[in-house]
């Protein structure tokens, strides 16, 4: 039979397991990733108009988005004080989520500056 002592080791090391593991406020996560979502279209949509007004075309356009993208990147990071683990689950989510959804509004905003500025 297990004694008083070996009880209370068990009891530790349960609580030690749960120290262990990261646990995470729903709503805070959800806030933090429409932060990543919104601040990710806005500069989308500031670079594409940016790269229509400079007369960007072909590749130029797209590495600009991937810089953009890569500075959106370090500046949420910065933002989170290097801590990522402390407000989102894991580095993709900071690095990759709404990646092609900000591409899209970036191709959107790109060519119609461009048409306005270039063409018409």
């Amino acid at each position: 039979m297990a004694g008083h002592n070996d009880s209370s080791a068990v009891e530790k090391k349960s609580s030690d397991l749960s120290n262990d593991i990261p646990t995470f406020n729903a709503e805070n996560l959800q806030s933090n990733m429409k932060t990543i979502y919104y601040s990710r279209t806005f500069l989308s949509i500031v670079g594409g108009v940016i790269a229509g007004i400079l007369g960007f075309t072909g590749l130029t356009g797209f590495i600009l988005y991937f810089l953009i993208m890569a500075i959106t990147s370090a500046g949420l990071i910065a933002k989170s004080g290097f801590s990522i683990h402390s407000y989102f689950d894991s580095w993709n989510r900071v690095v990759l989520d709404g990646f092609f959804s900000g591409l899209m509004s970036f191709v959107l905003f790109w060519t119609f500056a461009y048409d306005i500025v270039h063409i018409f």
